[in-house]
């Protein structure tokens, strides 16, 4: 008999405390988020779905629709004659040939006749799968998922009402979730569908819900790296679609395995076996990326060189899940391989008092969250698993109480010699993102200068007037909204 291998937190760390409701596969489900359901007649309702998660800043943005993403009227379109090779080659039947060959003419009319918003978002999708049909990326497996996304699209700018960037959708008698990417239309989001899934999954009374979700989106993979990929199908960060998360996937393996186990069918056992491969491949095709000291999992697959703390350690939460419940001994490689790797990046993440996002970024709250989140339930699952937990309980520990700490704001001990009427700079430090106001007094004499920094060494400058003693404070707001201020003083010398 298999074990569940998610269980309450051990009452060991701080972190305990401060972490209880936390959900597994996206902390900000925790919180409902607004839904617009379409039904089978098109009417939309709003409703507050508890197991979906708000989409995260970053996928608020909106992206730029120019026309030149668009295929030229006069092009001959290319999908077409791919359904006709996959029909003439025996890799489809004639009704899958005559339903995609349907959804696409209907989404190129209305590409046509629409206007406005309407028409940008749906000749944002027909030109997404025109861009894969050219690169030969329009296969067999891979039409449920692009004929979905056709007809769906087609349904929601008809009749539906516009959306704003990251708006989540979904549609009656489905559970997928889909998001609004200016420029794209609506698309299947897997992480939030995914996200969705584990939520019914902590629910324990939803379990037909639970089965149909995980059923429905299975129908959807793609064959990707010798097994499945839940592939995403526009543009997004540079990228170009079909590109695969290991963020998402690794969301979709503790599903898949969570439903194997409560639902009492291997069906779902043998999709999370195709679904870790992945893991396995290195990038495009994969999310491996194998080092002299273990593997990172890429958050993008088109991206090797963009390393993404929250996505690898959630892919480890996921291959931990998988290797357990099943007890694989390829999924244990496959995590402790990826556990050394991050035993080994964390440091490069923490500020002293944040975190990164990425290499080059620091974390918002949000995201800040996210990644305290992740990190808390992998130090969990190595716990209950009796497993050294280093260096995750200790990180997850630190940025949780990075969330009630103030900046430390700490002068330079080299400030150089201010002398008056020229420019001047007052240098410190902090160790966290956020807001640092200054403000510099003798007299009446009043400099204030209220400027966002990141984490690490900075310099304000300003220009003293005359000769004296000037009073510096600096005072900071970190993202979580905690605040700090350290006072020091000048002596400014007289012009020469």
């Amino acid at each position: 008999m298999f074990e569940p291998t998610i269980e309450p937190m051990s009452p060991r760390r701080v972190l305990t405390l401060v972490i209880a409701g936390f959900m597994l596969a996206l902390p900000a489900s925790a919180q409902a988020s607004r839904v617009l359901v379409m039904d089978a007649d098109g009417a939309v309702r709003a409703r507050q779905d508890p197991f979906v998660a708000t989409a995260p800043p970053r996928e608020r943005q909106a992206a730029p629709a120019t026309s030149a993403a668009f295929p030229r009227a006069t092009a001959r379109p290319r999908t077409p004659k791919v359904l006709r090779s996959l029909l003439a080659t025996g890799q489809i039947d004639q009704p899958t040939h005559d339903r995609a060959l349907a959804a696409f003419r209907r989404a190129s009319s209305l590409s046509r006749s629409l206007s406005g918003a309407r028409r940008v978002a749906i000749r944002g999708v027909v030109a997404d799968l025109e861009g894969m049909a050219a690169r030969n990326a329009v296969r067999a497996d891979r039409l449920p998922a692009l004929v979905e996304t056709l007809e769906r699209n087609s349904s929601w700018w008809s009749t539906g009402p516009l959306l704003s960037a990251g708006a989540r959708v979904g549609f009656a008698g489905s559970g997928l979730v889909w998001q609004h990417y200016p420029g794209h239309g609506i698309q299947i989001q897997w992480l939030g569908t995914w996200g969705k899934a584990n939520g019914l999954w902590g629910a324990k009374t939803k379990d037909a819900e639970f089965e149909n979700l995980v059923a429905e989106s299975v129908s959807l993979a793609g064959d990707r790296a010798g097994g499945i990929g839940f592939e995403y199908l526009f543009p997004f960060g540079g990228g170009n679609p079909p590109w695969v998360s290991g963020l998402a996937q690794g969301t979709a393996l503790t599903a898949l395995v969570r439903a194997g186990l409560r639902l009492r069918d291997r069906t779902w056992f043998d999709a999370a076996r195709q679904a870790v491969g992945i893991f396995r491949v290195a990038a495009p095709e994969g999310v491996a990326q194998k080092t002299a000291n273990g593997t990172h999992y890429l958050q993008y697959s088109y991206a090797p060189r963009l390393h993404i703390l929250n996505g690898f350690i959630q892919s480890l939460n996921g291959l931990f899940d998988y290797a357990k419940i099943l007890n694989d001994e390829e999924g244990r490689a496959l995590f402790a391989a990826g556990r050394e790797r991050a035993a080994y990046e964390l440091p490069r993440y923490d500020t002293g008092g944040w975190s990164r996002y990425s290499e080059y970024t620091e974390s918002s709250l949000h995201y800040h969250d996210v990644l305290r989140g992740f990190v808390a339930a992998l130090c969990t699952r190595l716990q209950r698993a009796n497993q050294p937990d280093d260096p995750f309980c200790h990180y997850a520990s630190d940025f949780t109480l990075d969330l009630d700490r103030g900046p430390v704001l700490t002068f330079a001990s080299v400030q150089g010699t201010p002398r008056a009427g020229r420019l001047a700079r007052v240098r410190f430090s902090i160790d966290k993102p956020g807001t640092v106001t200054m403000v510099i007094r003798r007299g009446t004499f009043t400099h204030r200068a209220v400027v966002p920094v990141r984490s690490g060494a900075h310099s304000f400058g300003w220009r003293p007037p005359s000769a004296g003693s000037y009073a510096i404070s600096l005072s900071a707001t970190d993202y979580a909204g905690n605040s700090s201020a350290a006072t020091s003083d000048a002596t400014v010398r007289r012009r020469r």
